[in-house]
């Protein structure tokens, strides 16, 4: 476990030496895939972002590179359209269970499996600057697929979520 904080914490500093900005967002997901989230804005309209995240009983680490749209909607307020690509890798838990007949009765045993996992990942969000305050609240869809695990290749499109983010 102290390998992954280390590589954790070797990938975020290796993103804050690529930024050209002071501009960083520290915050947290809610949603299918739940977690803390890293970005580092590396021009005017560009972040990279990684979001450590937990989702089926497991860990997933993921990578995105987002592009920004401000002020997408002309009404005055400072909401921004995101969207970008990526990846992850993590791991899962699941269990299978098996049956003991002795008669009268039946046994059920779970036993517990973990497995690999990779895939890629999209991402759409809208996302709110409070003017007064550092802190952007957003609403994301951050699309995936796996692959390994408990299936071979599994589909999620609907990996929707609320964030919270503080920027300094």
């Amino acid at each position: 476990m102290k390998k992954v904080y280390s590589l954790i914490i070797l990938f975020l500093l290796t993103l804050s030496g690529f930024s050209q900005g002071p501009q960083k967002a520290v915050g947290i997901r809610g949603g299918l895939s739940s977690g803390f989230e890293y970005r580092v804005f590396s021009g005017d309209l560009s972040s990279y972002k990684v979001l450590l995240s937990t989702r089926k009983r497991g860990l997933q680490l993921t990578g995105l590179k987002e592009f920004h749209i401000p002020d997408v909607f002309d009404i005055g307020e400072p909401i921004s359209l995101v969207y970008g690509f990526g990846a992850h890798a993590g791991f899962e838990t699941w269990n299978i269970y098996h049956y003991d007949v002795v008669y009268p009765y039946t046994y059920l045993y779970p036993e517990r499996r973990t497995g690999v996992i990779a895939g890629l990942d999209a991402l759409a969000a809208l996302e709110y600057t409070i003017p007064q305050i550092p802190l952007v609240v957003g609403v994301e869809a951050k699309p995936y697929f796996n692959l390994f695990g408990r299936d071979f290749f599994q589909l999620q499109p609907f990996d929707f979520a609320f964030t919270v983010k503080y920027t300094f």
